[in-house]
């Protein structure tokens, strides 16, 4: 039993006693119909009192100590067994406690009586004391099943969360290698840059923290790294504004959460020289914007949206929030929900 139980056991124990022997307490009127047949004695009242909450306790801790011979013969469903345990424990304890009674406090009434007041008393508290212990195994049940739920909840998240990952990072990996390819093409000297720049970018991107949760400073500093990338590649059509202040680079977000939101905007607009490419990240009513301008593309690259979608649905399952997506014909922004 925990310590929840044990006092529930208790406080039942003490109830279910003083309501077995509230009615003697009847015969404290001189001229009550009660106290013809038995005068009151309060050492005899406080001993009959406390020998019920002795019995009812015991019958609380054979019964829900999972160690117990009657827990284990419950567990069995072996109901005949279990049902004469009990049945042997209140009849030792009827017993005792009529012959304990009569020895220490005398007994001059009618033969049979105080046995039978024993027995009535005792049957019925056992029955009370059975409710209860259906009802606190009841409990154990719906917690026990509780808790392979939380269980089986936390599972299901990790794995689905490994697996939006793992869908992430072979979209960022061919995203790069398309674009190193382009590079060496057009500057060798420059691909060698951009190969130390990309495995600094990777080696965080491998990285993963116990929690998936990162701080916004982490997730800037590969950002930076990643937009050194970009800016080898574009040539002076690129550029990022981080305008985050200290007391939010605490806050904390899912692992790579703005690298897939650069990639979309390098491959969703043409930026030139003339018209570059313009990233703002900065922080609006606890949130975390990162917002960039539209040169259209003539002939857009097909789309399967999976970056924003994989993105999403990790900050549904690990923020238990949506980020929020808001385009414009001139300004594409994406709000994303920040922990403290």
């Amino acid at each position: 039993m925990d310590r929840t139980e044990n006092r529930i056991c208790w406080y039942s124990s003490l109830l279910i006693a003083l309501m077995m022997n509230s009615p003697r307490l009847l015969a404290l009127r001189e001229n009550g119909i009660v106290a013809r047949y038995w005068h009151f004695n309060l050492g005899e009242w406080s001993f009959q009192v406390l020998f019920n909450l002795v019995f009812c306790w015991l019958l609380f801790f054979l019964n829900l100590n999972s160690s117990s011979h009657f827990a284990i013969y419950r567990n069995q469903k072996k109901h005949g067994i279990y049902f004469l345990y009990n049945s042997v424990v209140v009849l030792i304890c009827i017993i005792a406690g009529s012959a304990i009674q009569r020895i220490c406090f005398g007994y001059k009434g009618p033969p049979g009586i105080l046995g039978s007041g024993y027995f009535a008393r005792f049957i019925l508290s056992a029955l009370l004391t059975g409710i209860i212990i259906k009802i606190i195994l009841l409990m154990r049940e719906a917690k026990i099943k509780e808790l392979e739920n939380q269980q089986l909840k936390s599972a299901y998240m990790v794995a689905e969360l490994e697996l939006l990952k793992e869908q992430m990072n072979p979209h960022f990996f061919f995203n790069s290698l398309s674009s190193l390819s382009g590079v060496i093409r057009e500057d060798p000297e420059m691909a060698q840059k951009y190969l130390r720049e990309l495995s600094t970018v990777f080696r965080y991107a491998i990285t993963r923290p116990k929690a998936n949760l990162v701080t916004v400073e982490a997730e800037l500093s590969m950002l930076r790294s990643f937009a050194q990338l970009i800016n080898l590649r574009l040539e002076g059509a690129f550029q990022l504004d981080i305008q985050v202040y200290e007391p939010y680079l605490v806050y904390k977000l899912p692992h790579l959460s703005l690298q897939p939101l650069l990639e979309n905007a390098v491959k969703h607009n043409a930026a030139t020289a003339m018209k570059p490419l313009k990233v703002v990240v900065d922080i609006q009513q606890e949130h975390l914007v990162i917002s960039n301008n539209i040169w259209r593309i003539p002939q857009p690259e097909s789309s399967n949206g999976i970056g924003l979608a994989n993105l999403n649905e990790r900050f549904k399952i690990m923020m238990q929030q949506e980020i929020e997506i808001i385009k414009t014909n001139e300004l594409f922004m994406v709000k994303l929900p920040l922990k403290a």
